[in-house]
């Protein structure tokens, strides 16, 4: 065995092995893949390995058609099968809701070229006759839909793995993996020690016990899982050709062919928890015992859409374990805290995902970022504050609503609160209905009694109209916005200003109680995220950025080592912050303050020290709503004493509390974009309108990649655009993100971010396009029907800035 490597993955399922396979395609042949006993074991050998491309997410969506579309190749370079079927896959829709998801992805798929259309009822019952259509409002088809041999899948991406150099050693159990002096890693094994600067954690049931050996804690949880087969069917047999796959979600089980008879497997809401203590070290291809009762309900599903499986015999049940992340989506990419340590944990879909996952693994090791924008992936979305007891909670909501649709702007209840503010009762008692941030509980909206919910939908739900109330209270009058889940850091010292010019695009500002906004730039050359930097003393920075992007920046601030007594500090728990925003908002902070707000005294962009009712708060004359305002920023436990101050001063001039949702509305007829939305490592800079701000004439973090994106053409350009609420083919709803743009029949861009503008009168939506320009009409795919829309030359509210200035 090798005593030294490029990277060393442990664990040698289907994803292991990928990775392994992904990083010698890129060119690494020097790699080792340590597998605690045999190849599959764990989840992979029993997994159903359905595989599918349409998914939710976009990039998922293109993952997932790159795995289907390796099999054969994958097969064809190796030699090894990988009992690929692909007979098509039925996509069932019962509920109007269901439709509109299933019309949605459908246009997604003619955007993106990928193969996913409706079918008419009898062309369904022709490629299926053994479903009960009865009841069904639409078909979808995806004739590249079916499954692959978990074995086979894994072994192919062994085989291609060792062709290209790959050392693979089975029943070689990690017992440690101790990182040096220098960064790198020494994993320790029975059979010997390999020094490595990559630790890759694929470790599947076991990922949360290898990740501990490195002082690693990972928001996972396994649970058991079943589906059975039946004997030999008749209808089946007689056929001369495989069945397509059935996806009934409404039904909550998925079915497809197994040899001549039935695969039949469920999400159940009785789910069971397995190993909550630590997954066994002798587990292995071991199974647990029979329990169908709990999946009756499911079963009875199907037997009603599909007659013949109540006919039928049961000729084996699988019941076995899977490993949950909080919310479904594997845990992947360096720890932000631990150099040199990767992982790649919690994998559902695995036989979907695989090949993608892999590829995007192997690329963010070699190449230090992936080529898509997988923050719904990265690890760094949860921090310590996912306890066990929070991580139970919510893979046991996500197991047993598996199958359920997740609406735009929904909010799950289950885990919370996992971390408040002080403010938090105040703001549940005046009716906020709360989502989650990073695991703060904030103000999504304000309803007229406390214990309000939101309903769920793709079109205008209960929240809408005090939505609405929000923002038209804040552009007539003020309204006062709980920004505490900003993330906030505070850099002091003699090089604090040299530091942040070197991380930072922008350049910082030279005066005290100056703010600048600036881009960070990612390895690609995109945008890794938006800041607002103010200086607040000659050697004292103040820098507010994505809160939940928080753990994700770290990655990017601790490339650029910190300069001998200087410090670069998170305040985001030590610190909340108001935007108080509105025509009236000066008015009602000078109520509070003997510091002159007068536009000469305290112009936009500027910031400084104040006392507010005796609080000390840093204020900045900025606002994401892109009216008249400031933001105050005070210490945590001075929270509730400045919000009932805020408050009660706004009562004078009718200002009261806004939440999130109406924030959203507003910043989208100001035309402002949002890390995660409009800004991503995917998107460059003169492509988001911050090219502006890349000073070249300084050093900073990739600034050569950013030369190297600017000096080509945009591929796409950043628009808002106006959707004609006369077109009824989309009644009752606005864009919310993802909805395809077409013009004149041709895919041209997608939606990043979508809200009706209350002030102005206008359902609108951020969105990037190619081949369009301001004042074209263009169809936007609201509900998967196509909705006028025309792209707007300039912000409907307050275009030149003047309120904002004012």
């Amino acid at each position: 065995m090798k005593t030294n490597a490029q990277a060393v993955v442990i664990g040698g399922g289907v994803i292991g092995c990928s990775i392994l396979y992904h990083l010698t395609k890129l060119g690494w042949s020097d790699v080792v893949l340590l597998e605690r006993d045999e190849l599959t074991s764990g989840s992979t050998w029993h997994a159903a390995a359905n595989i599918h491309g349409l998914h939710d997410s976009t990039n998922i969506s293109r993952i997932q058609h790159y795995t289907m579309n390796l099999y054969k190749e994958l097969e064809a370079e190796t030699g090894q099968s990988c009992g690929v079927f692909q007979p098509g896959s039925l996509y069932l829709a019962q509920t109007e809701e269901r439709e509109h998801q299933l019309k949605l992805q459908a246009a997604k798929a003619k955007l993106y070229g990928m193969n996913f259309y409706e079918i008419s009822i009898e062309e369904a019952q022709r490629l299926n006759p053994l479903v009960n259509y009865d009841g069904i409002r639409c078909v979808m088809y995806e004739p590249d839909g079916g499954n692959v041999d978990p074995s086979g899948v894994t072994n192919a991406y062994a085989v291609g793995a060792r062709q290209r150099g790959a050392e693979i050693h089975r029943f070689t159990p990690v017992t440690a993996t101790d990182q040096q002096e220098d960064g790198t890693w020494i994993v320790r094994t029975p059979k010997g020690d390999i020094r490595t600067p990559w630790v890759v954690n694929a470790a599947g049931l076991w990922g949360r016990e290898v990740a501990k050996l490195a002082g690693i804690e990972l928001p996972l949880q396994p649970t058991e899982h079943q589906y059975f087969v039946t004997e030999t069917m008749a209808d089946v047999a007689a056929r001369g050709t495989r069945l397509p796959s059935v996806s009934d979600r409404d039904g909550e089980y998925y079915l497809r062919q197994e040899g001549q008879g039935l695969l039949v497997g469920a999400y159940e809401k009785d789910m069971k928890f397995w190993a909550e203590d630590g997954t066994p070290l002798d587990f292995a291809h071991d199974l647990f015992p029979d329990d169908l009762e709990r999946i009756e309900e499911n079963m009875m599903n199907a037997i009603e859409r599909l007659p013949a499986v109540g006919e039928a015999g049961i000729k084996r049940v699988i019941n076995g374990p899977m490993i949950w992340s909080p919310d479904s989506n594997v845990l992947m990419g360096p720890v932000p805290e631990v150099d040199g340590y990767f992982c790649c944990n919690g994998i559902i879909p695995g036989f979907s995902q695989s090949g993608g996952m892999g590829l995007m693994a192997a690329q963010w090791i070699i190449e230090g970022e992936t080529q898509y924008d997988m923050f719904a992936w990265d690890m760094a979305r949860f921090d310590d504050w996912a306890t066990k007891e929070f991580t139970m909670a919510r893979v046991q909501d996500q197991y047993a609503h598996r199958f359920a649709i997740h609406f735009p702007n929904e909010e799950r209840s289950a885990g919370r609160p996992a971390r408040t503010r002080p403010v938090y009762d105040t703001q549940a008692q005046m009716g906020a209905v709360f989502g989650l941030n990073a695991g703060w509980e904030h103000p999504l909206w304000f309803a007229d009694t406390p214990g309000a919910k939101d309903t769920n939908g793709f079109t205008r739900q209960n929240w809408w109209g005090p939505v609405g109330e929000e923002c038209r209270m804040l552009r007539d009058r003020a309204g006062i916005i709980d920004i505490s889940n900003f993330a906030k850091y505070v850099c002091k010292g003699p090089g604090a200003e040299g530091w942040l010019n070197a991380v930072f695009a922008n350049t910082m500002p030279k005066a005290v109680g100056r703010s600048c906004l600036t881009p960070l730039i990612s390895k690609r050359g995109g945008i890794a995220g938006d800041f607002t930097v103010t200086r607040v003393a000659e050697d004292e920075f103040w820098i507010i950025g994505s809160g939940m992007a928080e753990r994700y920046h770290k990655r990017f601030f601790k490339q650029v080592p910190l300069p001998d007594g200087t410090t670069f500090e998170s305040k985001s728990e030590a610190v909340c912050g108001f935007n108080v925003a509105g025509p009236k908002s000066r008015e009602i902070l000078q109520r509070l303050t003997n510091t002159s707000l007068a536009t000469e005294d305290f112009p936009f962009m500027r910031s400084a020290k104040v006392e507010l009712v005796g609080i000390e708060v840093l204020a900045l004359r900025v606002s994401f709503t892109g009216d008249l305002g400031w933001e105050v920023h005070c210490a945590t436990e001075d929270q509730a004493s400045l919000y009932d101050a805020l408050l009660q001063a706004g009562q004078e001039f009718g200002a009261g509390p806004i939440g999130s949702r109406a924030l959203m509305s507003l910043r989208v007829e100001k035309g402002y974009g949002s890390w995660s939305r409009e800004y991503s490592p995917e998107y460059w800079p003169h492509e988001v309108g911050l090219d502006r701000l890349c000073k070249f004439s300084k050093g900073f973090l990739n600034k050569n990649a950013a030369e190297a994106v600017l000096a080509n053409l945009a591929r796409e350009q950043l628009v808002l655009l106006h959707l004609d609420e006369a077109d009824t083919s989309a009644s009752n709803a606005d864009a919310t993100g993802g909805e395809p743009i077409f013009k004149n029949g041709q895919g041209i861009g997608r939606v990043t971010s979508g809200a009706y503008g209350y002030s102005v009168g206008m359902s609108l939506a951020l969105g990037f396009v190619t081949d369009a320009k301001a004042g074209d009409e263009v169809e936007v795919m609201v509900l998967g029907h196509p909705h006028k829309a025309t792209i707007l030359s300039e912000p409907p509210f307050d275009p030149n800035g003047e309120i904002l200035r004012g």
